[in-house]
């Protein structure tokens, strides 16, 4: 059985407000992956800021992806910004949202990577394999800004959420149909089935925060994430590190609520620690 990972951090947008806990949570993961979870360096593959292009990133999907045989666990973690557009089969509006993720080179053009792309790119492993997706982003601008145990200088310090509003014309289309529901990645079948697992930081209509913690910027989600498996030394349940993700995110003040989509088998499986 080979583990592999694809770790994905963007701070600095080409077009777009700038993060500043992306990579953070990238090193995290890594450490992670290699001290808990039995990953070797060779097998983590990461990119970040204006290496995170569109292409870049669907190239090492697509590697991933072929390299990857029976019994394989693949990890992808994504740290960045996303959002919601309409999503369009062929010429014809649908009567949904498609979420996506924002890459480096982000436009409202095309330039971004769909639930849609994802599912197609994942599609094509091979039966048996366990691949396992984090994505701390959020989906949906709803949520106030928050600001949860910073330093006095505000203005250096503020809480930022990983959403990029869609500009005027784009959001117009999303009015289209009056009772189109909006979806998460969650609610993908495509990637909640077989062996496949998905970790969200929060609920399609929440924002995932980019925040002050511990002493520097992280993602309140990928933050909790790397304290309980280094807590726990892995050793832990998805179920049970999911439970343990939520209290600290809402001890820490956070509105989002992380989810998880997973057969339940992996879910209840313990632990990390001891195999998959």
């Amino acid at each position: 059985m080979a583990k592999r990972a694809l770790l994905i951090g963007i701070n600095n947008y080409k077009n777009f407000q700038n993060l500043r806990g992306c990579i953070n949570d990238t090193k995290s993961m890594r450490k992670i992956l290699m001290n808990y979870l039995g990953f070797e360096a060779e097998n983590i593959r990461v990119i970040v800021d204006d290496r995170a292009t569109k292409a870049n990133i669907e190239e090492r999907l697509k590697w991933l992806v072929k390299v990857s045989k029976k019994d394989d666990h693949v990890i992808v973690h994504f740290s960045g910004h996303g959002a919601q557009i309409r999503d369009r089969d062929g010429d014809e509006l649908a009567d949904q949202l498609d979420e996506i993720l924002c890459p480096y080179d982000m436009d409202w053009d095309g330039t971004f990577i769909t639930d849609d792309e994802l599912a197609s790119i994942f599609k094509e492993l091979k039966k048996d394999v366990l691949l396992e997706v984090f994505l701390d982003c959020c989906h949906s601008g709803t949520e106030t800004t928050e600001l949860r145990g910073i330093p006095s200088n505000v203005d250096d310090y503020e809480t930022r959420h990983r959403y990029l509003e869609p500009p005027f014309d784009i959001a117009c289309r999303s009015d289209i149909v009056p009772d189109m529901k909006i979806r998460g990645f969650g609610q993908k079948s495509q990637l909640a089935k077989m062996n496949h697992v998905l970790w969200s930081a929060c609920k399609d209509n929440q924002s995932a925060a980019d925040a002050y913690i511990g002493g520097r910027f992280q993602g309140a989600f990928t933050y909790s994430i790397c304290n309980h498996f280094e807590a726990t030394s892995g050793m832990v349940s998805r179920i049970g590190l999911l439970r343990r993700i939520r209290a600290s995110i809402r001890h820490g003040g956070f509105s989002q609520i992380p989810q998880l989509a997973a057969p339940e088998d992996l879910c209840i499986r313990v632990s990390y620690a001891e195999g998959l």
